[in-house]
């Protein structure tokens, strides 16, 4: 059979070509590629985590930003409350002396009104007592056809509004 004679020729040729062809791509993908490929990955690599670093720092930073940002706010709404608590304090003093001031006022009004009613009620009885004297003397003398005494009419129409 000559093609099992040309076996060996066909193949050293073939086998020739190959491992040069493999020798080629050896050399121009496997030393000439292959680390300008693996250069880009380290490169890519450490860019990420370059900017993974640079990201937890900022997160970082922004937790404790946030915190000073609570704790002033926190600081603040403390003294918001005390100045509250003051004022609402001052206030209640204010007030407080205004009501005393106008409780006195209105005592020192009322002590006077008392005292005029005191005085027209007086007043008021002095001519019901008056007014009564005059109608019982009409009334007696009209009755009687005598006039009776002033002063026992007084006495006697005075003693009858205390006790009626």
């Amino acid at each position: 059979m000559p093609q099992i004679a040309q076996i060996a020729e066909t193949y050293s040729s073939q086998i020739f070509w190959l491992l040069l062809t493999f020798g080629f791509v050896f050399f121009v993908i496997g030393l000439g590629m292959v680390p300008k490929v693996e250069a880009v990955v380290e490169q890519r690599d450490a860019k990420i985590g370059g900017d993974l670093a640079s990201a937890k720092a900022a997160f970082a930073r922004a937790d404790e930003i946030e915190a000073d940002y609570r704790k002033r706010d926190a600081d603040a709404r403390a003294a918001a409350q005390h100045l509250l608590a003051e004022a609402k304090a001052q206030g209640a003093k204010e007030t407080e002396a205004r009501v005393k001031a106008s409780d006195s006022v209105l005592a020192d009004k009322i002590a006077a009104a008392e005292a005029e009613i005191r005085a027209a009620s007086i007043s008021a009885m002095t001519e019901i007592e008056a007014v009564a004297v005059e109608a019982a003397q009409e009334m007696v003398a009209k009755v009687s056809g005598k006039t009776p005494d002033a002063e026992a009419t007084r006495q006697t129409v005075k003693a009858a509004l205390v006790h009626g």
